[in-house]
């Protein structure tokens, strides 16, 4: 199981479940959502998405969480660390996805600078990087907002999608990744 980060003053992190399939079906079948994707995502899919990131807790301790708005409990997308190969190196990359109604307020910020505090501080992570679409703006402007730089365009997806790879490193860490 992992740990997950802690609370931010407007958002809480939780394990995937099963019990989140409606809200997870729903953030990663919006087409707006996951026009930086090969596609949206069918039910299926995203049961299949809760099941990784479920077997990455087991395997790595940290993954996808969902965030939810810590007042009202409502769901705002997901956030998380989990292990990617970039030019045939393993990284921990920083990801998010905030529902398309709540963009735009800080939220996928707020909750990514909690995820690259939680891997330096609790995991002992060195390096975190985020792996973005060149035409992914938004999404840059996070990485940006919490102190990853761009540091090359590379290849993902066995080479069929161009993606800028932003980075930072951390010091020697605790003596992790």
């Amino acid at each position: 199981m992992s740990t997950a980060p802690q609370p931010t003053g407007r958002l809480a992190f939780a394990e995937m479940t099963a019990a989140d399939l409606d809200d997870m079906a729903a953030l990663l079948g919006d087409p707006e959502i996951m026009r930086f994707y090969p596609h949206p995502k069918s039910r299926a899919e995203s049961l299949a998405w809760i099941e990784l990131n479920r077997t990455r807790y087991r395997r790595d301790g940290f993954g996808l969480w969902t965030i939810r708005d810590r007042d009202t409990g409502a769901f705002v997308g997901d956030c998380g660390l989990t292990v990617q190969e970039i030019d045939g190196v393993p990284e921990v990359e920083v990801g998010y996805h905030v529902r398309t109604e709540l963009q735009g307020r800080g939220y996928a910020a707020e909750a990514a600078g909690a995820c690259r505090d939680h891997a330096v501080r609790t995991l002992g992570v060195r390096r975190l990087i985020a792996i973005i679409d060149p035409a992914n703006i938004a999404s840059q402007r996070v990485a940006e907002k919490i102190g990853l730089r761009h540091e090359k365009d590379s290849w993902y997806r066995d080479g069929t999608q161009e993606v800028r790879v932003y980075a930072a490193g951390f010091g020697s860490g605790q003596g992790g990744r």
